[in-house]
């Protein structure tokens, strides 16, 4: 069986250009707003190719997985069975193939100069500068050689310099082993993957569970990799660019700010710095760029969530039949669940399983299996009339939050769940919902048609 659409970046592009969801802007579009505005204006109609940005040869793409569907296409599968695909590849990994030689290191740099060789654009207003915003980071334990990666902020400080926002999770977990030893933590920062590299990057697993051989099953076989030419690291083998490097220990230094998913600054704060040794590349490279807060960077981080979610919540609460993070709540801070009979009690079990499922959860919505939890309407509804705070809220206060998230104090806030099913001695009647019979069912085309001009003569048949 041949590989998923969205095994390569090139191929990812070409079906999109054939589906005329792929727009060429204008040459030369400026690299400061120029870029992120355009990208913006399109963001979930089509992704965006940017020849000669800035004036710079090497060409920018954006908005590659800007729609829920469109990730759906690149797994190979119907949009209703992605996270349920997305779930079975993180039970499931496939380990990475090791090859000599790779496109990606067609081109090796040792003299790296981050601004000259790369298109780096600013994308929001009070950004301190140029960013790195799709750029996996690759880790690797020199004691077990395990790699973990994952995608993190990185503003351009220097020639060969990054500053780089790490979050309380594997990477930041594997360079503090290293640091209290004294010692740099060899990493890599892949540009221009393939869209299943893409979203593998983002599962939620347990530490030293390597993210690139959840690529590997998303595709069905083996994902190609590539020893670095300067450290240990092993990188996509058709990656675009590769930045070879060190996260350098007891060395912090000014970063930020920077926007963010949801849609506010990261503030700026003395942070982890990486020193590049050497950039690799394809002869021609494709530079990839996320704007921040904008459908890709929200979708990214959700969907595979929802899949590692879903596969949690599951292994304790077998009545647990879907989850969904809303865009409203920026595809990490609202989580829905749908359930269903679950037993006395049991969906409160579920709230507090959901809010400890990671961090980032802050509020949790239990419904039933009559609510659709993809639409944010139906659970309002369901809270609208199956809930009641005085006996179906929890609320956890002083809890490990998002340190994003400008309502908390340094990331330590309140979470709340909301129980929105149907009470179990509830009387049959009370909460069944009004249904047309056959509605469904209708040929609307063949029933009904436009009302000519004549309406009050035709409507008297």
């Amino acid at each position: 069986m041949s590989p998923p659409v969205g095994a390569t970046l090139r191929g990812w592009l070409d079906h999109l250009r054939s589906r005329d969801r792929l727009a060429v802007a204008r040459p030369g579009v400026d690299l400061r707003f120029g870029v992120a505005g355009i990208a913006n204006r399109l963001d979930g109609r089509s992704a965006t190719l940017f020849p000669r940005p800035g004036g710079h040869p090497v060409p920018i793409v954006s908005g590659l997985l800007s729609d829920r569907a469109w990730m759906a296409e690149a797994a190979g599968v119907p949009q209703d069975r992605l996270v349920e695909r997305y779930r079975a590849a993180c039970l499931e990994p496939v380990p990475s193939r090791e090859v000599d030689g790779a496109a990606c290191q067609q081109v090796v740099r040792k003299d790296v100069d981050l601004t000259a060789m790369l298109p780096i654009p600013t994308h929001n207003e009070h950004d301190h500068g140029a960013y790195i915003t799709a750029g996996l980071l690759i880790a690797r334990r020199p004691d077990t050689g395990v790699q973990n990666v994952s995608i993190h902020r990185l503003q351009v400080s220097g020639p060969a310099r990054l500053g780089a926002l790490l979050l309380p999770r594997h990477t930041l977990a594997f360079f503090r082993e290293q640091e209290s030893e004294g010692a740099d933590l060899e990493i890599a920062v892949v540009i221009g993957v393939d869209p299943l590299t893409l979203m593998a990057s983002q599962a939620i697993v347990p530490i030293d569970h390597d993210e690139l051989e959840i690529s590997g099953a998303l595709r069905g076989e083996p994902l190609p990799v590539v020893r670095c030419v300067t450290n240990e690291v092993r990188v996509p083998a058709d990656a675009e660019i590769v930045l070879e490097g060190r996260l350098l220990a007891r060395v912090r230094e000014p970063e930020g700010p920077f926007g963010e998913f949801p849609q506010y600054y990261g503030q700026r704060a003395e942070r982890h710095v990486v020193e590049i040794d050497a950039l690799t590349s394809r002869e021609s490279p494709i530079f990839h760029t996320i704007v921040g807060g904008g459908l890709e960077h929200l979708l990214l981080g959700g969907i595979p969530r929802e899949a590692s979610f879903l596969a949690g919540l599951r292994r304790s609460f077998p009545c647990v039949r879907d989850v969904h993070l809303s865009r409203g709540g920026t595809c990490r801070y609202h989580l829905y669940v749908q359930v269903e009979r679950p037993a006395p009690g049991e969906a409160k079990n579920v709230i507090l399983g959901a809010l400890g499922t990671h961090y980032d959860i802050k509020h949790v919505t239990v419904v039933d299996t009559d609510v659709d939890v993809h639409d944010p309407t139906e659970v309002e509804w369901a809270v609208a009339t199956r809930f009641q705070a005085d006996r179906d809220l929890v609320v956890v206060s002083g809890s490990q939050g998002s340190k994003l998230d400008p309502s908390t104090a340094d990331g330590v806030g309140a979470k709340m769940g909301m129980d929105a099913t149907v009470p179990v001695d509830a009387e049959p009647m009370t909460f069944t919902r009004i249904a047309v019979p056959g509605e469904r069912e209708l040929d609307i085309d063949a029933l009904t048609a436009p009302a000519p001009p004549d309406w009050l003569e035709a409507s008297r048949g």
